[in-house]
C-alpha cells in the first residue's frame, strides 16, 4: 500500500496523503422566528412544547390518543409546523419514532399514562442502546390528583404515580416530570437540550391539567438553543493521530470497518473521506449497515465474522492493520 497517512499539520494534502478533517463543530439550533410576543391563547406550555420540537427539526410526531394526553395532543396539532402521525399502539409509535431518530436526528412520540407509557418502554430502551435522541413525551396525571393517595385508571391498581419514571429512569438520559407551569418551561427546554447532547432518549411526563394554561414564560418564542460542541485535546488529538499514522503507514494491507457509533459521532462522512483519500477497503459491521454508502468504490461489504459477506471476512481478517471507527 503506497498511500501515507499525513499528520494533523499537513492539512492541505498533496497526491493521496490522508490529512485531518476540521475538528470543530457547533452545533446551534435556531430559533424559527425572532423573539416576539405570542397572543395569550398561544402561550400555553402546549404550544411551547409544540414550538421546541420544531425548533429542533421534527415536523412528524407518532402518537396514541389516551384521554391523560388529549388536551396535549389538541395544542400540538395547532402547530403548523407540526404532522401528527397515529399509531395503532404505543409499541409501534416508539419504533416509528427510532426511525423518525435514525433518518432525521432526533425523534418523538407522544403516548398515555402508564398504559401507554409502559407499552412504548421497549422502543424506548432500544433507542438507548442505538444512541438515539428521542423525546418520549406522557401525558401525566392530573397535578391536583399528586398526594391525594388516589388510585386511578390506566395504572395498576395502585396509588403510586412514579413506577412508569422508576420504569423510564433505567433506559432514558433525563427525566421531566412537569406538574406545575412555574418550572415547565425550564424542564422541557433542559430535557430537550440534554437527549441533544447526550444522543439519547428523554422522558417527558406533562399533567394533563396543564397543557392549556397561559403562563408568562411561555407569552414570547422559546430561546434559541446553543449547545457546546465537544472539544477535544488539541495535544493528545495531535498525538493520537501521529501515532495512528506512523502504524498505518507501515501496513501492507490495511483494512476501515465501521460501527453504529459513527452515527453518534456525527463522522459518516469524515469516515466516507478518509477511505476516499486512504484507498483502503472499507467494511461496516452489521449494526453500522446504511452509515456508509455501499456503492462507494472500495466497500467490500459487512463484516460479521464466518457470517460476513462472501470474501469480506477473508480480506479483514487477512490484513495487517484496521482502523475499527464507531
Amino acid at each position: 500500500m503506497d498511500t501515507n497517512i499525513g499528520s494533523l499539520d499537513g492539512c492541505k494534502p498533496t497526491s493521496n496523503d490522508v490529512c485531518c478533517p476540521a475538528n470543530v463543530t457547533v452545533s446551534t439550533i435556531q430559533g424559527s422566528v425572532s423573539p416576539t410576543i405570542i397572543n395569550s391563547s398561544e402561550a400555553t406550555l402546549g404550544r411551547h412544547l409544540a414550538r421546541r420540537l420544531v425548533q429542533i427539526g421534527i415536523s412528524d410526531v407518532f402518537s396514541v390518543p389516551g384521554d391523560f394526553n388529549l388536551t396535549l395532543l389538541d395544542h400540538l396539532i395547532a402547530e403548523p409546523g407540526l404532522n401528527l402521525i397515529g399509531c395503532c399502539n404505543e409499541l409501534n409509535a416508539g419504533y416509528a419514532a427510532d426511525g423518525y431518530a435514525r433518518s432525521r436526528g432526533v425523534g418523538a412520540c407522544v403516548v398515555t399514562f402508564t398504559v401507554g407509557g409502559l407499552s412504548v418502554l421497549n422502543a424506548i430502551a432500544g433507542a438507548y442502546s442505538e444512541n438515539l435522541p428521542l423525546i418520549c413525551i406522557v401525558g401525566g396525571p392530573n397535578s391536583n390528583d399528586y398526594g391525594t393517595n388516589r388510585i386511578l385508571h390506566h395504572t395498576i391498581g395502585l396509588p403510586d404515580f412514579s413506577q412508569e419514571l422508576r420504569c423510564f429512569q433505567t433506559v432514558t438520559c433525563y427525566q421531566a416530570v412537569v406538574n406545575n407551569l412555574e418550572d415547565a418551561h425550564e424542564m422541557i427546554d433542559t430535557a430537550i437540550s440534554t437527549a441533544l447532547k447526550e444522543s439519547k432518549p428523554v422522558y417527558i411526563s406533562i399533567s394533563c391539567n396543564l397543557p392549556a394554561i397561559p403562563h408568562p414564560t411561555f407569552a414570547r418564542e422559546p430561546v434559541p438553543f446553543s449547545l457546546s460542541p465537544k472539544l477535544s485535546n488539541k495535544i493528545g488529538l495531535e498525538a493520537a493521530v501521529e501515532a495512528a499514522a506512523e502504524f498505518l503507514n507501515k501496513a501492507v494491507k490495511p483494512v476501515l470497518v465501521g460501527g453504529p457509533k459513527l452515527r453518534v459521532a456525527k463522522a459518516c462522512e469524515a469516515f466516507v473521506e478518509l477511505a476516499d483519500a486512504s484507498g483502503y477497503a472499507v467494511a461496516v459491521m452489521p449494526s453500522g449497515k446504511g452509515l456508509v454508502p455501499e456503492h462507494h468504490p472500495h466497500f467490500i461489504g459487512t463484516y460479521w465474522g464466518a457470517v460476513s459477506t462472501a470474501f469480506c471476512a477473508e480480506i479483514v481478517e487477512s490484513a495487517d492493520a484496521y482502523l475499527f471507527a464507531g
